[in-house]
């Protein structure tokens, strides 16, 4: 490993020395959200979704995310900083557990509590580009921004996945409509520096937009498919499936489904439909119980007045057990706003 990461920044010194002065540009961008969140029926006021983000009672704020980029037409970075409640359960990773001597165990917050993604890039070739740092996952359908996301409230498949990766990639441009990444990464959300000495492997195969992802962790892999289809000029179908398996330990497998259509300019309506089975007690839906399962629906709504989306959105979760407070489903409101810019 320490081959590999000598050699790339030998390299990039090489190609630095030899370039001509190339034009950069720098930008600040990012986006700040806040929500109203209420249960409708099932469990107790505060009772949630098992699901990441958007799971406060009554008014609650998101995160403010800040993202400052400087692209060269070689080299660039990108720092993605993010503070807020959102933006925590985001970097939970940047966590460290220190031993004491008698043998407990504490944990503390890391030095990157509020860093979403820390990263720098060469752009090798056209065809050819290296990232080192700490990046977003390639895996899943969503991501953590919700200016990037259609429902504001998150999938199980996105909240079970990894968030986060710290590590080297390469991506390749193979033709005009398929594309490989290959990664060398710390173990799945440990963004900060690598606790085991163990390392993790990603992959990802694009084709017209489809993306097939496999990660290998430590006995634990994770395949999962990501894509979507115009099926029209106003209607889009997005489509997400993974399967999650570890050597002896609890897994998960599920798909959605994210029918979108635009009704006009300003507004477009979407629904997510999710079933998520944990393999074992994975622990995710918050039964309890080994193998149990949960079907989502989640009807939302986007509308745009300029840079800001009001994202009013209803979400039902039944599971096929006792998952909020004694009961097994849970209807919910909720009434977001993302200002982008």
């Amino acid at each position: 490993m320490k081959k590999i990461i000598f050699t790339f920044l030998l390299a990039a010194s090489f190609v630095g020395t030899a370039q001509e002065k190339e034009e950069k540009t720098f930008s600040l961008s990012g986006t700040v959200d806040t929500y109203f969140r209420g249960n409708i029926s099932g469990g107790n006021y505060d009772t949630a979704p098992g699901s990441s983000f958007a799971n406060q009672p009554g008014f609650a704020l998101g995160m403010i995310n800040l993202v400052a980029a400087y692209e060269g037409e070689k080299v660039g970075f990108v720092a993605d900083m993010v503070y807020g409640p959102r933006g925590a359960d985001a970097v939970f990773g940047s966590q460290q557990t220190i031993i004491t001597e008698d043998g407990g165990e504490v944990t503390v917050s890391g030095n990157s509590t509020i860093v979403n993604q820390l990263y720098a890039y060469w752009n090798v070739s056209d065809k050819v580009t290296l990232t080192i740092g700490n990046f977003n996952t390639f895996l899943g359908y969503e991501v953590i921004s919700p200016a990037a996301n259609f429902n504001y409230s998150t999938s199980y498949l996105f909240s079970y996945g990894p968030f986060s990766h710290t590590g080297l990639k390469a991506d390749f441009t193979l033709s005009e409509n398929t594309s490989l990444m290959l990664a060398i990464m710390n173990p799945t959300d440990a963004t900060e520096f690598n606790p085991t000495g163990n390392y993790a492997f990603g992959a990802q195969l694009g084709l017209s937009g489809q993306y097939f992802n496999f990660l290998y962790d430590s006995g634990a892999y994770e395949v999962d498919f990501t894509g979507g289809f115009d099926v029209s000029e106003t209607f889009f179908l997005g489509i997400n499936a993974a399967y999650f398996s570890g050597d002896d330990a609890p897994g998960f497998y599920g798909a959605a489904l994210y029918p979108q259509i635009a009704t006009s300019d300003s507004f477009k309506i979407g629904l997510r439909t999710e079933y998520f089975v944990e393999d074992g007690d994975f622990g995710a839906i918050g039964t309890g119980v080994a193998d149990s399962s949960v079907f989502a629906t989640t009807l939302t709504g986007n509308y745009s007045i300029g840079s800001l989306t009001i994202i009013p959105e209803l979400r039902l979760d039944s599971a096929s057990d006792e998952a909020f407070v004694g009961d097994k489903a849970l209807s919910s409101f909720a009434l977001a706003a993302v200002y982008s810019f």
